[in-house]
């Protein structure tokens, strides 16, 4: 696997210029101080993984693509694989766990891809039904996280982030705080954006990527993990080609609480009148906890929105 690189994310944000609008960058103001949220929750599918899951199809060779893709995810990943494959006319499976949020579900099969379920509670690891998948059909593994295309695809929000703040928030940010799993949307970032201090930030219990900071070695979620509505950061551990970038660009991360992230996805609903599911709050309620510095050149992503119509109900209703 070949190393992610700053023109590759400038190529991915080149292709993806071509068949997707740019999301918008929303102030907030939090402790009295304006942040700057890049909204990747309107996304078309909900998610900033479109960016990643389509530089990545959008570079097979015909062959390649004959092939079609096998991908592995909780269900933002899943949509981007699916949305791409189906503009591409790629077959596409994805190795989805048994508990992800139905909407997943079913948007990830509504755009034709087919899902192949593994047992997540049951402790089955979900590498091992890819390599399955992988052996009976010789596709492409299109990894969530651990892929030098993904992680400079999702570096392509990090672009676009820093042209969006020079226009608005007087100049580049300069700090970048962001939900993190397995670390491709935060390794994209801190290539993208060298200058910004990357913050990423994890749901309680689920903090390898930050204990992997702290320790300078990768660390593997403990089995005591407890449940987290996270589900997009659900993640057993960081791969080398993500640490790489991660132990020279980013801070140890942070971690936050349910009751944060619940706080965090209702103070978004009332003041950005957007949905974020809660993997996509982590980084919003490091800031509104304080847990996390803020300037005036501060960004928090935003970097999901898909979650059941009755979990977010509960939510809203506290």
């Amino acid at each position: 696997m070949r190393a992610p690189t700053l023109s590759g994310i400038h190529k991915a944000a080149a292709k993806i210029a071509k068949i997707l609008p740019e999301t918008p960058l929303l102030p907030l103001e939090i402790h009295g101080v304006t942040i700057w949220c890049k909204a990747e929750v309107l996304q078309p599918v909900g998610a900033f993984k479109i960016r990643g899951a389509w530089h990545r199809l959008s570079d097979l060779s015909p062959e390649e693509a004959a092939k079609g893709v096998v991908g592995v995810s909780s269900g933002n990943h899943a949509q981007g694989v699916a949305w791409a494959a189906q503009k591409l006319g790629i077959p596409a499976i994805i190795v989805m766990p048994n508990d992800a949020p139905k909407v997943k579900l079913e948007a990830t099969a509504a755009m034709g891809a087919k899902i192949v379920t593994y047992d997540r509670p049951g402790g089955e690891d979900r590498d091992e039904a890819a390599a399955k998948v992988l052996a009976q059909t010789g596709g492409t593994l299109v990894h969530a996280f651990a892929d030098a295309w993904v992680i400079e695809g999702q570096g392509t929000a990090g672009l676009a982030l820093t042209t969006q703040m020079e226009q608005w928030a007087g100049g580049a940010p300069t700090r970048i705080v962001t939900p993190c799993g397995g670390g491709g949307l935060a390794a994209g970032l801190a290539l993208a954006c060298p200058d910004a201090q990357i913050v990423p930030v994890e749901p309680e219990g689920w903090d390898d990527v930050g204990r992997s900071l702290a320790t300078g070695t990768i660390q593997k979620v403990g089995p005591d993990a407890p449940p987290t509505l996270c589900d997009a950061l659900q993640t057993p551990a960081t791969r080398e080609i993500n640490f790489a970038i991660l132990k020279e660009r980013c801070q140890p991360g942070l971690w936050v609480t349910p009751a944060e992230v619940a706080e965090a996805q209702r103070l978004a609903f009332r003041q950005l009148r957007l949905v974020v599911e809660p993997g996509g709050a982590t980084a919003l309620a490091a800031v509104m906890t304080g847990k996390a510095p803020v300037d005036g050149r501060t960004a928090v992503m935003l970097s999901g929105g898909n979650t059941d119509d009755a979990a977010f109900a509960q939510v809203l209703m506290g």
